[in-house]
C-alpha cells in the first residue's frame, strides 16, 4: 500500500512564500541601519526567562490579588499555548538567520511568535485592567513597547511577519480570556473603592 504525502494547498503555499519574501526584505532593509543592540534590548525585555521572575515580584505588591495573580496565570497560559501551537505547526525559523540558538526545543519553530504574544498579552491586559485607565501615558508606553518588540522579531530575522501577527492576535485573545474568566472587572471596581 503506497502512502501519499499531504501537499500544501497552493493558496497557503503562495501565502507562505509571500510572507517569507516580505520578512526577508524587511530583515535585510531595516537590520542594516537600526542598531542591533536596540533590537536586542527589545528582545531581552520580553524574554520569558527575564520577564517571568520580574512578574512574580508583583505578587508581593498591593496589586497581589487584583492584578498579579491573573497576570502571572496569563503569562503561564501564554507559554503553554504558544508551545502547543508551535509543536503543532512546526514552521521552521527564517533560513536567513542561521545563528538563531533556541533555548528549548519548541523554539526551533517559528509560528507563532512567543515574544509577540507575550507583549501583546501584557499590553491588552493593562488596557483591560481598570486601575490603569487614568494613566493613558502608561498605556501608550506599553502598546509602543509591544509594537516595537514585535517588529524587532522580524528585523532580527527571528520570525516571519505572519508569526508576529498571529502571536499578537493570540496575546490579545489570551488577555481577553484571562480577564473574562477571572472576572477582573469586578475585582478592579472593588479595588478602586479602597
Amino acid at each position: 500500500m503506497a502512502t501519499t504525502a499531504t501537499a500544501t494547498p497552493p493558496v497557503l503555499h503562495q501565502l507562505i512564500s509571500l510572507d517569507t519574501s516580505l520578512s526577508q526584505s524587511l530583515h535585510t532593509r531595516f537590520n542594516s541601519f537600526i542598531p542591533g543592540h536596540l533590537l536586542l534590548l527589545f528582545e531581552y525585555s520580553a524574554d520569558f526567562r527575564l520577564f517571568f521572575p520580574v512578574s512574580l515580584s508583583l505578587y508581593f505588591t498591593p496589586f497581589r490579588r487584583s492584578f498579579a495573580i491573573p497576570f502571572i496565570a496569563g503569562l503561564l497560559i501564554d507559554l503553554l499555548f504558544i508551545g502547543l501551537v508551535k509543536s503543532i505547526f512546526r514552521r521552521s525559523r527564517p533560513h536567513y538567520n542561521p545563528n538563531m540558538i533556541p533555548a528549548v526545543s519548541v523554539d526551533h519553530f517559528s509560528f507563532p511568535s512567543g515574544h509577540a504574544s507575550r507583549v501583546f498579552f501584557i499590553a491588552a491586559f493593562a488596557s483591560f485592567f481598570a486601575v490603569f485607565e487614568s494613566t493613558s501615558w502608561f498605556l501608550l508606553f506599553v502598546w509602543t513597547w509591544a509594537l516595537l518588540t514585535s517588529v524587532s522579531r522580524v528585523f532580527l530575522g527571528r520570525h516571519f511577519v505572519l508569526d508576529v501577527l498571529a502571536g499578537a492576535c493570540l496575546g490579545v485573545l489570551e488577555a481577553l480570556f484571562v480577564f473574562r474568566f477571572l472576572r477582573l472587572s469586578k475585582v478592579a471596581v472593588s479595588f478602586h473603592k479602597i
